[in-house]
């Protein structure tokens, strides 16, 4: 049987034909459908969870693992920093069961911070990496990486990346592998790590390493194939891996079979798809090739293998990718970036000129570029209310000078005009400690700490204990929509709900910074706003560690008071609307626009949150 199915979906189901039974994670955009889809599909043998941070579904999972369950953890690259603690030295540890630890990539990057590659944190932990080209790879290979695990008995990164996790295929469906039974938890002095026994284990990981390279040498998906069938005299080749492989293939079959190409197309094609790096395969393919092209995206990692072997194995052969300018050294490959730096490769006029470093290559399409959309608040968010609050009340008081420092989620996107609220924002849960940074530098300065629900009790908490521990003098904006928005509306530990469909008590973030010992806490919906800048100004007039807690449901969230306010719409009276835009100009809702001198409102969009209707000064606006 074959299914249609988008990556993180084909990885999900892989883990459950290979007898997964726990399942932690932390959202994040592109690895998050993995372990919903897990959830979705759950006969109930299987434990599933959305953990507080990436760090604790790691070490969750780890205790798991030590008693021999197999076990997989989800997150995306940026989240791998966070679990890094434990990682590092579960490399030396180890485990009973296997596990799979799934990081996925995001070249772009798209939709985060940095541009990460996890094949160098593979390499710095000393754990093996499996790298799939394809949905229908990843389904297969998830089996191999849990296989891997317990034979070696160390965690395995499983890294895929955005076009891999988010692209679809028609993936067969086999069946369920023989499902191990977890022996239990078995009382040893091995499982508590002391430098002694890191000392001896590092001894074990370096052989273990060597013996993953001879293994990885003959693993079914580091292969090569020639794309010239007929005998001839092979001088290049190319080295490529990931969803870079995917293209690679592509371009160069579409190439091999056109006319004016056919008779330069001739090279082997050699693809890596884990780590430790397969060297004998590699040496393998390398006899004979004066000239070779690596195709990877991110950073340079096979590249640097290749340089590492020629140079200990004195071959005389020359290696281009991102160190020449042949590849770009940011951002994703494509087919059309591959075709031109193949042609480039196989051209032997000595007139071509690589790929610039540091810029994309040109499109060999024709079809136009898509007009830039950049992201903004959704009609009707509540933090776009909450930040219009804080601007509007900051710029009033006593003329203070104010800083407001962000943090990761859909309040990201307050740092756009017209809001302009977003000063600074470095990682999840930086917000409250970066405000003390500035605090101690310009005490004269109000300083604001915007976070959201799910960011406070992935990291924000730590942050706040140590501004009371330390008396800064800041106020910390928490903008509590009920959810973990911007990764698809997933439960957190406020809002009562788990991803086994159990309901706990609420974890009120309100008790919490109470019993921290903050100076001053105050609970306001923000479309009130009356009521939002009077706490604001009475907040700035405070020292110490404030808290402003803006409580208002995420407009996406069905049955919530935001989500029903869909039948409600704000209608503007074409009359009475003066054309001053004064609501575009300052809310920068996406329902809202000029045309021909008069504000208009998109009733599709509209969600009748009614934040414009007080600020227009002509009275124009009215709920219907």
């Amino acid at each position: 049987m074959k299914r249609l199915l988008m990556g993180n979906e084909a990885i999900a189901l892989g883990a459950i034909r290979s007898g997964v039974s726990f399942v932690t994670g932390y959202p994040g955009t592109p690895s998050t459908e993995v372990l919903e889809t897990v959830a979705k599909h759950n006969d109930g043998s299987i434990y599933v969870e959305w953990s507080v941070n990436e760090k604790a579904a790691l070490e969750a999972a780890a205790g798991a693992a030590f008693a021999g369950a197999r076990v997989m953890v989800t997150m995306k690259q940026v989240g791998l920093n966070v679990a890094s603690d434990p990682l590092m030295s579960l490399a030396y540890l180890g485990v009973k069961g296997g596990m799979v630890i799934v990081a996925a990539d995001d070249p772009g990057p798209i939709s985060s911070q940095t541009e990460q590659d996890t094949r160098y944190f593979s390499k710095h932990a000393k754990v093996a990496l499996f790298d799939p080209s394809t949905p229908e790879e990843a389904y297969t290979m998830i089996a191999d990486a849990f296989a891997h695990s317990e034979k070696y008995g160390s965690p395995v990164l499983f890294r895929p990346t955005t076009r891999v996790c988010h692209s679809c295929a028609s993936v067969e469906i086999l069946d369920n592998l023989p499902k191990i039974k977890p022996g239990g938890f078995i009382k040893d002095p091995g499982w508590v790590i002391f430098p002694r026994l890191a000392y001896a284990n590092k001894f074990k990981m370096t052989e273990n390493l060597k013996a993953m390279s001879e293994e990885f040498s003959d693993y079914r998906y580091n292969s090569v194939i020639n794309i010239t069938p007929e005998p001839c005299a092979i001088s290049k080749g190319i080295v490529s891996g990931g969803v870079s492989y995917a293209y690679t293939l592509e371009v160069l079959y579409t190439e091999a079979t056109c006319e004016e190409d056919k008779e330069n197309i001739k090279c082997k094609l050699l693809k890596i798809s884990t780590y430790p790096f397969p060297e004998k395969l590699a040496l393998r393919f390398l006899q004979e090739l004066d000239e070779v092209l690596v195709i990877e995206e991110l950073d340079p990692v096979i590249e640097n293998e290749l340089l590492r072997l020629c140079g200990t194995h004195h071959l005389n052969v020359k290696i281009f990718g991102k160190g020449s300018g042949h590849i770009q050294i940011a951002g994703e490959n494509s087919p059309d970036t591959i075709m031109k730096a193949i042609k480039v490769f196989f051209d032997n006029s000595g007139n071509s000129e690589p790929v610039t470093a540091g810029s994309p290559a040109s499109s060999h399409s024709t079809i136009p570029s898509l007009p830039v959309r950049p992201p903004v608040l959704c009609a009707g968010c509540p933090h776009r209310a909450s930040f219009f609050a804080v601007k509007e009340a900051s710029q009033r008081a006593n003329g203070k000078r104010a800083v407001f420092s962000g943090d990761i989620g859909c309040y990201t996107l307050g740092n756009a005009e017209p809001l302009n609220m977003v000063d600074t924002c470095l990682c999840m849960g930086a917000g409250i400690t970066v405000a003390q940074g500035l605090q101690r530098i310009e005490p004269d300065t109000a300083h604001f700490a915007f976070i959201g629900d799910s960011t406070f009790f992935h990291s924000g908490i730590t942050g706040i204990i140590n501004a009371v521990y330390n008396q800064s003098d800041i106020i910390v904006v928490i903008l509590d929509n009920s959810t973990t928005a911007m990764t698809g509306n997933q439960p957190h530990p406020g809002m009562g709900i788990t991803m086994m469909n159990t309901r706990p008590d609420k974890i009120s973030i309100e008790k919490i910074v109470t019993a921290i010992g903050v100076s001053a806490i105050v609970k306001v919906n923000p479309f009130n706003q009356k009521k939002s800048k009077e706490a604001v100004c009475s907040l700035m007039q405070m020292k110490g560690v404030r808290v402003l807690l803006f409580e208002a449901p995420c407009v996406n969230i069905k049955g919530s008071s935001a989500g029903d306010q869909r039948a409600v719409k704000i209608e503007i009276n074409a009359d009475k609307c003066t054309g001053c835009a004064a609501c575009v100009r300052k809310l920068g809702c996406p329902a809202m626009s000029l045309a021909d001198t008069k504000v208009v409102i998109n009733s599709s969009l509209c969600t009748g949150c009614g934040l414009c209707i007080d600020l227009c000064p002509a009275g124009a606006m009215h709920v219907i």
